[in-house]
């Protein structure tokens, strides 16, 4: 299947992440490197497009101001390397995009800024805001008040939540490597890089290696994840290797990638954000025919289900997974777990006799549910 341009995308997504940005040896900013990325912005930014840039590297940044010591931070240290990091990375892209006369507007994320409704919404229209203004967002999570852990995770599923936030054409991540090859090519000479992903399958969820460096907490896994929210959100996403000069215009020019492919029906708003925005507390498992009833537009009753993994509540995101473990999409459960595995295959008239009170005869609505892409073939 051809590629995409990136000349057809309307609103970019570039996450950087803190390998590229930072020189782990000399615990400084790749100048040279940054100067590059920005005029290839510029370039996008010049022709019409708009573009939003995610950018790791408060930590690493504020423990080489601090000059800190290499090695593991507790969360203390870490939010308080990051306050010192946030400063420098918002002068840092403030000056290399101002070099092309482009206001960059710094956006800070929790977690909760995309879990609740009304604080994304916030967040939404700041962004279209400075769109709008033809400025560029900057953003990165606000590591300074992370509590239960620094970080969401990752900067990967970060990035594919603010593409979805910002109803995104085309999400950016720039890596160490230049794709997803059908194993880790480090460890087998014979790799293939895998140029189309049309369905994030199991077997392609199975491709992805895991670490990486002490900087960059992702890895192929967490980029993975991050094509799922952002391909199930209606967000094309490319992997592409960011340790070349000028990335944004190797890729323009056809260099290698791999894309991972939305598919084309729209996405409301409000499914945009069940996709994109909420991290899944657990895992229904269905049998076929509720997959087939789920892609012909039905709720998931509780009698197609045939396993309940992990501890939700009712309102809680999950993900929808077939018998072959291929996630089928992502919904909000109308029970909590321990009730879900109670009534899991049983008829709709079975449920109140079983919990004692009239509950809804849906597992998952069809209105909170977000069906992905079918899958189309153990190399889609």
């Amino acid at each position: 299947m051809a590629q995409p341009q990136l000349e057809n995308f309307r609103r970019i997504v570039v996450k950087v992440g803190s390998s590229l940005l930072v020189d782990a040896e000399a615990g400084e900013v790749r100048s040279s490197w940054l100067a590059a990325l920005a005029a290839d912005i510029a370039k996008l930014h010049s022709d019409g497009r708009e573009v939003l840039v995610v950018s790791s590297g408060s930590i690493a940044l504020g423990r080489s101001r601090l000059k800190l010591p290499r090695g593991a931070l507790k969360l203390e240290e870490s939010q308080a390397a990051a306050a010192v990091g946030q400063i420098a990375l918002a002068r840092i892209w403030s000056e290399v995009l101002g070099a092309h006369g482009i206001d960059a507007g710094q956006i800070l994320v929790t977690l909760q800024d995309t879990e609740e409704r009304r604080r994304y919404l916030n967040a939404r229209s700041t962004i279209a805001k400075l769109l709008d203004w033809r400025a560029v967002p900057v953003i990165n999570e606000n590591d300074t008040v992370a509590t239960a852990e620094i970080r969401y995770g990752d900067n990967d599923r970060l990035a594919a939540r603010v593409a979805t936030m910002a109803s995104a054409d085309l999400l950016i991540l720039l890596s160490d490597i230049d794709g997803l090859y059908t194993a880790p090519p480090a460890q087998n000479p014979d790799a293939q890089l895998i140029p189309v992903v049309e369905s994030i399958t199991a077997e392609i969820e199975a491709m992805a290696g895991s670490a990486a460096s002490e900087l960059s907490r992702g890895g192929m896994r967490t980029k993975i994840e991050a094509g799922k929210i952002a391909t199930t959100g209606g967000t094309h996403m490319l992997i592409a290797s960011g340790k070349i000069e000028h990335p944004l215009a190797a890729i323009a020019g056809g260099g290698r990638c791999t894309w991972f492919l939305t598919p084309a029906n729209p996405v409301t708003a409000r499914k945009r954000w069940i996709a994109g925005s909420l991290e899944p507390r657990g895992t229904l498992t269905i049998d076929a025919g509720a997959v087939a009833a789920l892609r012909a537009g039905k709720s998931l009753l509780p009698a197609g289900v045939i396993r309940v993994d992990g501890q939700f509540a009712r309102g809680d995101a999950v993900v929808v997974r077939g018998p072959d473990m291929h996630e089928i999409g992502r919904g909000l459960v109308a029970y909590d777990a321990d009730d879900a595995d109670r009534i899991k295959g049983r008829s709709s008239p079975d449920v109140a006799a079983i919990l004692g009170v009239s509950g809804r005869a849906e597992m998952i609505h069809r209105d909170d549910l977000v069906i992905g892409p079918a899958a189309v073939g153990p190399m889609a």
